[in-house]
């Protein structure tokens, strides 16, 4: 579409979608031939009028003129002739043959699909290669069909960007081809960190104005994902253009079955991944007459009228474009100067440089200091400026203003003068521009001008802190992006460490680059300037890093949890809970909430070592067969082998041509195995380093490797990209079984503890099982079809699964897939159950105990999680690894873990005492004494004991002896003398508190004790079960009345005034009883479904109910009447209070939405969160379990996956704590609103305290 006619259509777009109906409008569209039917229907589909008309805009703005035309036309018939007329002076002019004769085939549409996919203009003296490009657009034809790589590779500086970027510039192509459109990357030379930055920009740029949009990706594999959702949902046949890309690896993260062109100076870079590849060669340079041509153009003359000195000075430039370009834009200004500039280039010496680039072209060298020797003086000083830019980077004209301390308009002014001597290139970026320097530029500036970097980078410096002196930029300056990318950089090529540290240990920067980047770049910088950093403070760098790591799941958000809030849950010892909490006190004063995990100290590392025996990441440890030894695999390509107590150095092995992905020792520990990307398997004396085996069969990288577990004779087995799962005797020197049947790349491969069996996982959803003996197929489990039974909503979704495991006894196989293990009865092949790890993360490795049900899970956000097979319950986290972490191994005792990371570190674990405290983890079923200033917590442990603990100390204040039944209630009465707890049997008990001794047991309930609690006077105790009764028991003489009315099972009650109660259950009703006659005043039907939660207004007039039928209710205790039926949740309404000042009552329901409502009036005061657009995730965790008013009826506090405070008066939140677990049951809140304390599902317990 004409870009007139586009931006009217943009301009106006609010006004259309407005007052358009779209039915009649696309009735003449179709009529045209330029809206489909199923564009229709994509239109009809949704819901509002507003929502449809913004989809057809979006159609249309997608379309060729003629859709344009087409629309404006329907806008006159059907009588919105307002609307037309907005739509009439940008009316596109449309030649006798459409789309055809337009020069070089750049059509409007051409010119619109390369702009948005952020293509390259061309270069200001521009001379087409024909052959070439023809060659590239043929190439391109081939992926029309299906997904596949298209490599143009070449010299550097042989024009193989502007070549990519000219085969776009056909309408046949991009039509026919790839009418997704296309979207171009600059790659260049990237670390892992660098690549996820680009990939989250990538991610970004898609998902603009697109109903898919959320947070950044953390990590490659999550970008992956997002990408190929991406390209399949949003984009489909579209181009990718990856441009100037160095390393394979790089690749791996792009290899989404897209199309895909690359452009590298390496031929081979495409051979590490899937699909079709084709390539096209870029000669090293211009042809004698292209050259000759391009200096023709600059002067504005003909071939033929060139004068001899032009044929010696394109033989000078050995035809590269970027030389003979500088030449010519000398040319273009000093046009009399031929042999002035070709005597320069013949005779001109350069004191020269060895440079680490691959780049070496002599000329240029000659071609730049001619270029800039003409330049003023004033201009030369700011060109010497440039050599502090990274390369692959394009910079705002503010940057530029900024360092050399003038007015935008100025700078733009002088870099267009360099734009105009070849000497820097330019793109527009809307109304403004980006300026670049080519790597060859840029390196010859970087040699120029080595010893004055430092200088150049501290000056970069300082003109920001001139500049931003009080606020650093905001979003909507035109800068913003630049600094927050690249100011930690110019200070580190600045040797200004001190302004590093102050930048780096500083919450404010990281709160407000986390909020716009994320926190994957900021933690990259934290491992590149680590060496510097130290040198200050490696304490304090430590703590920092580790907090951006351990939270970069909730930074990751949007919008952004306070940051200040995340680092008051830091150890006290922490520099960031200092910050935090000095920032927190500062905020509190203007009215700000803040709470402070008092008790935070409490929590125990279980971390017994960490070892950094790689220079990268690593991906695989493993201990040898006598615990002692670990070996280690990784990026750096090496294998190290080291003590398991000390970390002591065995072997250091320079294994392979690159990244080693598994490693394991034999049974008897003598060899050791390794694989890698390199496609080989190699076999190791694992004392001496001696390499015994090479086996190189496989024809793609190699997943994994595992000797078998017993001696005797030694069998490898090994799985790889090309779908083969290999069996390997070592005294044969090829496979000895090829075990074909995966359709995909295979991951995993594990031997069976006896070693009858072998398991092997796919990409293709496939688990199969593999016998040893014969190496025939015994059986296959679908294990696509068990995870898609699990997740409905996931057809889209590509399912692979990443690793497999056995149980000690042969009996069960773990499968992990996405972020769900699955575990499967071996014989019939039967799932048995399955379990559920956080959505935010994916499995990355899982492993069985040899000794225990605990199942180790490594996990992609930083952490490994510890499971019981049997429960399916998560018993403990083992957080500390600073990123991804790749694999997770027990050791043969089962008493310890290993696992590698991201992070460039093995850490060990004592699995021993995460199983054991397990054991004695807290349940959620928990009651609290506000005692003066302390704070005394009653809970049940999964020991089945009752714990009372000092809430803020975390000591064992005393315990009861383990109970027979499962506890599901307990209760301490005020003196904190006594406690209740109730049983899933029905048994009640009274103890003596803290010595935990029974003082009394009954059990006149038949099922599960719900809740118990004790009168004032401590001589009662009421209970309520499932078996739908009430109990009022006193201890002491062992009397008990019984109420017997409800139905089904009473979840709860509350005490009233004059010896009444309150009861309510699921089946619909609250009764009101007489505890001292034991009968029914009252008997309401409240509900058609189960009455969830109960609340009494606080001066006992009236109480409410809330349902799973969706609705809450009010009503009056004088008569029953029901004052108010409140409607509006669309799930379950699990929770309610009252205001203190009987205002108010909230309810909150299993959405994650929280009402507010008038209580007089039953009207609705605020919805929280305001947001509707919100998942329920993101709106509250989970379900609203809790909910409490401050006495002032100002504050609301709610409870679900995390804790909640708003602003009772305008809906506004006030504060979010994040726990650790989630599924909060209860809150239990002093008196005075300063104090918060529950238990989460991880069992772990938070005092929090308001900061005042």
């Amino acid at each position: 579409m004409d870009e007139k006619a586009r931006s009217c259509l943009l301009q106006n777009r609010y006004t259309l979608e407005r007052d358009i109906k779209t039915s009649y409008i696309m009735d003449h569209m179709i009529s045209d031939e330029v809206l489909k039917p199923h564009e229709e229907q994509k239109v009809r589909a949704l819901a509002t009028q507003r929502e449809r008309g913004a989809t057809l805009i979006d159609i249309i703005l997608k379309k060729d003129n003629y859709a344009f035309i087409s629309f404006y036309n329907a806008l006159l018939h059907e009588g919105y002739k307002d609307l037309a007329a907005v739509l009439q002076d940008c009316i596109p002019l449309i030649s006798p043959e459409p789309e055809k004769g337009i020069l070089d085939g750049v059509t409007p549409y051409v010119k619109t699909v390369l702009c948005e996919g952020g293509v390259p203009q061309r270069p200001v003296v521009f001379v087409s290669r024909p052959e070439l490009v023809d060659e590239i657009r043929l190439k391109l034809m081939k992926l029309k069909e299906n997904s596949g790589w298209l490599v143009v590779h070449g010299m550097a500086g042989c024009g193989k960007t502007v070549l990519a970027a000219e085969a776009l510039r056909d309408h046949v192509t991009l039509m026919d081809s790839f009418p997704g459109g296309v979207h171009w990357l600059s790659v260049g030379k990237q670390d892992k960190a660098g690549l996820l930055l680009k990939l989250q920009n990538l991610c970004i740029r898609l998902e603009n104005d697109s109903q898919l949009s959320q947070r950044p990706p953390i990590n490659i594999e999550e970008a992956r994902d997002r990408l190929r959702l991406l390209m399949v949902r949003k984009y489909p046949r579209s181009l990718l253009i990856l441009d100037d890309v160095w390393d394979s690896w790089a690749l791996k993260a792009f290899d989404i079955q897209c199309r895909v062109l690359i452009t590298s100076r390496n031929r081979t870079v495409a051979e590490s991944v899937t699909g079709k590849r084709y390539s096209v060669h870029v000669e090293e340079g211009l042809s004698h007459g292209k050259g000759l041509e391009v200096l023709a153009r600059f002067v504005n003359k003909k071939t033929k009228e060139l004068p001899e000195q032009a044929h010696n000075i394109v033989n000078e430039c050995k035809g590269s474009p970027l030389v003979v370009s500088l030449i010519g834009a000398l040319l273009r200004e000093f046009p009399h100067r031929w042999e002035y500039y070709l005597r320069q280039l013949q005779n001109k010496q350069f004191k020269r440089i060895r440079k680490s680039s691959s780049y070496d072209y002599e000329a240029l060298d000659e071609a730049m200091s001619i270029s800039i020797d003409v330049l003023n003086d004033d201009h030369k000083e700011y060109y010497k400026f440039l050599s502090v830019l990274e390369k692959d980077v394009k910079i705002p004209a503010k940057v530029l203003s900024l360092l050399w301390d003038m007015e935008t308009e100025d700078a733009e002014d002088v870099l267009q003068v360099f734009v105009n001597k070849s000497l820097l290139s330019c793109d527009r970026n809307g109304n403004s521009f980006l300026y670049y320097l080519h790597d060859l530029q840029l390196d010859f500036l970087t040699e120029q001008n080595r010893n004055r970097l430092p200088e150049l980078h501290s000056k970069m410096v300082r003109q920001y802190q001139k500049y931003y002196k009080e606020n650093p930029p905001g979003p909507e300056e035109e800068d913003c992006m630049y600094w927050y990318n690249f100011l930690a950089y110019h200070m580190a090529k600045g040797n200004m460490h001190k302004e590093l540290y102050q930048l780096m240990f500083s919450l404010d920067w990281i709160k407000d680059k986390t909020q716009l980047m994320g926190p994957a770049h900021l933690i990259s910088e934290f491992v590149e300037y680590q060496h510097i950093l130290d040198l200050e403070d490696k304490f304090v760098r430590n703590n920092f890093q580790e907090f951006l790591c351990l939270n970069g799941h909730l930074l990751a958000q949007k919008p952004l949890p306070d940051i200040f809030q995340l680092g008051l849950c830091q150890p006290n010892s922490s520099e960031v809970y200092r910050q935090a909490k000095l920032q927190a006190e500062k905020a509190v004063e203007k009215r700000a909430f803040y709470v402070d995990w008092i008790n935070r100290n409490s929590l125990q590392s279980l971390c017994r070592m960490v070892f950094r025996p790689h220079a990268d990441t690593v991906y695989h440890a493993c201990f040898s067969q006598d615990g002692q030894k670990i070996a280690s695999c990784g990026s750096d390509r090496t294998v190290q082998v080291f003590r398991s107590d000390s970390g002591g150095k065995f072997l250091e092995i320079s294994a392979h041509d690159d990244t080693v992905l598994c490693c394991d020792f034999s049974a008897d520990d003598k060899l050791l195995a390794t694989c890698s990307a390199d496609k080989k398997v190699k076999v190791w004396n694992s004392l001496t380093g001696k390499l015994l085996r090479i086996y190189d069969e496989h024809l793609e990288q190699v997943n994994h490797c595992q000797f078998n577990n017993t001696e005797g004779t030694v069998l490898l087995a090994t799985c790889s990209e090309d779908t083969y799962v290999k069996l390997w005797d070592l005294d044969r020197e090829c496979s000895r079984n090829s075990l074909i049947g995966h359709t995909k790349s295979v991951n995993h491969c594990r031997f069976s503890p006896d070693d009858k069996y072998l398991a092997s996982c796919s990409v293709d959803g496939t688990l199969w099982l593999w016998d040893v003996s014969s190496a025939n197929s015994w059986k296959t489990i679908n294990v696509e079809e068990a995870f898609r039974a699990t997740e409905s909503d996931c057809d889209e979704v590509e399912v692979f699964v990443k690793c497999c495991a056995w149980s000690s006894d042969s009996e069960r196989l773990m499968a992990a897939t996405k972020n769900i293990i699955f575990i499967f009865d071996v014989t019939t092949g039967n799932l048995l159950s399955e379990i559920k790890t956080s959505r935010h993360s994916t499995i990355q490795y899982c492993d069985f105990c040899p000794v225990s049900q605990l199942i180790a899970v490594a996990l992609s956000h930083f952490s490994i999680e510890l499971w019981n097979a049997e429960s399916c319950k998560r018993v403990a986290d083992c957080k500390g690894h600073l990123s991804w972490v790749h694999s997770v191994r027990f050791s043969p005792d089962g008493a310890r873990l290993l696992s590698a990371s991201d992070d460039h570190t093995v850490r060990l674990w004592e699995a021993n005492k995460v199983y054991g405290s397990s054991s004695v983890s807290l349940k959620r079923e928990v009651d609290v004494l506000f005692q003066h200033n302390d704070i005394i917590v009653l809970a049940p442990d999964s020991r089945n004991q009752v714990q009372l603990i000092d809430g803020i100390k975390g000591e064992v204040l005393g315990q009861s002896e383990p109970q027979n039944a499962r506890i599901r209630s307990c209760c301490i009465h005020r003196s904190g003398q006594l406690a209740s707890l109730g049983c899933q049997d029905g048994t009640v008990k009274v103890l003596d508190m803290p010595s935990g001794q029974t003082r009394g047991t009954t059990k006149h309930h038949t099922k599960s004790v719900q809740c118990c609690q004790f009168t004032q006077d401590g001589q009662h105790v009421i209970t309520s079960s499932d078996d739908g009764t009430i109990q009022v028991w006193n201890w002491e003489t062992q009397a008990s009345n019984m109420l017997i009315g409800h139905k089904e099972p009473v979840k709860n009650f509350k005490l009233l005034r004059n010896s009444q109660l309150l009861s309510w259950s699921f089946d619909g009703t609250v009764k009101v009883w007489d505890l001292n006659t034991s009968e029914i005043i009252q008997d309401i039907v409240c509900h058609s479904e189960a009455i969830l939660s109960c609340d009494v207004i606080p001066d006992g007039s009236k109480f409410a109910s809330v349902s799973a039928d969706k609705t809450a209710k009010i009503w009056s205790f004088e008569g029953a009447a029901c004052l108010h039926v409140l409607r509006g949740h669309k799930s379950c309404v699990r929770s309610c209070r009252f205001s203190w000042d009987a205002q108010y009552l909230a309810t909150g329901d299993d959405d994650g939405e929280i009402r507010v409502w008038n209580v007089n009036s039953g009207s609705l005061c605020h919805i929280c969160p305001q947001e509707c657009g919100e998942s329920v995730e993101s709106r509250h965790g989970g379900w609203v379990t809790d909910l409490h008013f401050s006495p002032d009826s100002k504050i609301l506090m709610s409870a679900g996956g995390f804790i909640r405070w708003w602003n009772v008066d305008t809906g506004v939140l006030l504060q979010t704590f994040y726990t650790i677990g989630s599924y909060l049951k209860k809150m239990h809140v002093s008196s005075n609103f300063q104090t918060y304390v529950t238990i989460d599902n991880n069992g772990i317990l938070y005092v929090l305290k308001r900061i005042e």
